[in-house]
């Protein structure tokens, strides 16, 4: 099989659940991690800029090198010896906001470019579920927008990608404290009350007309009310939790962000002066910024041959 020299895969930041979503709605993110990956030399060479950098491993243990390696085994194709990454990485780790599932579509994506192009769409994306575990980040970081991601009786992903109504934008409260996802799912219980379940099914489908539809900040207030995981998790994060309830008590639509520790508010515009006061308050321990919603995903670049 013919190889190119060299791909860049640029792959947004994914802020999954939404509230009462839990492991199935997500929303794709203007934040972006940058990959350079080639196929060359003898061994896997990882160059790391930005998040991470001096903490993650530089060599064959590199997520990104792992997951090209199962995207080769997956599609058939002979292991190069070598890659040599470059990675600029700007989605904050730990946080809640995909950077993982960036890291997955990120390899898949840059895998398939150079050497792969037998996987489909259909492909990656399950590749992507099955690394991770779950699809709900995956989902919007390959597709973009807001998606609805499931797995069918047979264990295949599927998924379904909306765009949201433009009045909304995203607002992350991103701290300086990191939480794992495993841990956040650690402190979940086996089983809810029936009632508590009911009452998330229907928000999420409240949320999802609202994000789409009707974007006023009281429908999404009521619509983002969730009651299966952010409370179970909240000993783990107080300062997030704390957050979260001052923002909701003052109208702001306000929610842990995927396992957090980042909140995500919907900055509408009813809600912008609540949102303002409430942010200047919170101290420097929080890293604010407003977030365009990315409506296109991952997408991959083939640099001009020097």
């Amino acid at each position: 099989m013919a190889t190119i020299p060299s791909v860049v895969v640029r792959v947004p930041a994914t802020s999954a659940n939404l509230g009462p979503g839990f492991d199935s709605l997500g929303l794709a993110l203007g934040l972006y991690d940058e990959v350079e990956a080639a196929l060359t030399g003898d061994t896997a060479e990882v160059e790391v800029e930005g998040e991470g950098a001096g903490e993650l491993d530089t060599g064959e243990g590199h997520l990104i090198v792992r997951v090209m390696r199962a995207a080769f085994d997956r599609a058939g194709v002979p292991q190069p010896k070598g890659l040599r990454l470059r990675c600029l990485n700007r989605v904050p780790h730990a946080r809640g906001l995909g950077s993982s599932s960036a890291a997955i579509c990120a390899g898949l994506l840059a895998a398939r470019a150079l050497a792969a192009p037998e996987l489909t769409d259909d492909d990656v994306y399950a590749l992507a579920a099955e690394i991770e575990g779950h699809p709900d980040n995956v989902a919007p970081c390959l597709f973009g927008g807001l998606t609805i991601a499931w797995t069918d009786m047979s264990g295949f992903p599927g998924k379904l990608v909306l765009s949201p109504h433009e009045s909304v934008q995203p607002l992350v409260f991103v701290p300086r404290t990191r939480l794992s996802t495993e841990e956040a799912r650690g402190l979940l219980p086996k089983e809810v009350p029936h009632a508590d379940a009911a009452a998330n099914a229907g928000r999420a489908a409240l949320l999802v007309a609202a994000l789409t539809q009707r974007p006023e900040s009281g429908v999404l207030l009521t619509a983002t009310e969730d009651r299966l995981h952010q409370a179970y998790r909240a000993p783990a994060m107080p300062q997030t939790a704390d957050l979260v309830k001052r923002l909701r008590e003052a109208g702001v639509p306000a929610v842990v962000s995927g396992a957090g520790p980042t909140v995500l508010a919907f900055t509408t515009t009813d809600a912008r002066d609540s949102i303002d006061s409430i942010a200047s308050e919170v101290g420097s321990d929080w890293h604010i910024q407003p977030m365009n919603v990315d409506r296109s995903g991952a997408r991959v670049q083939f640099p001009e041959t020097r």
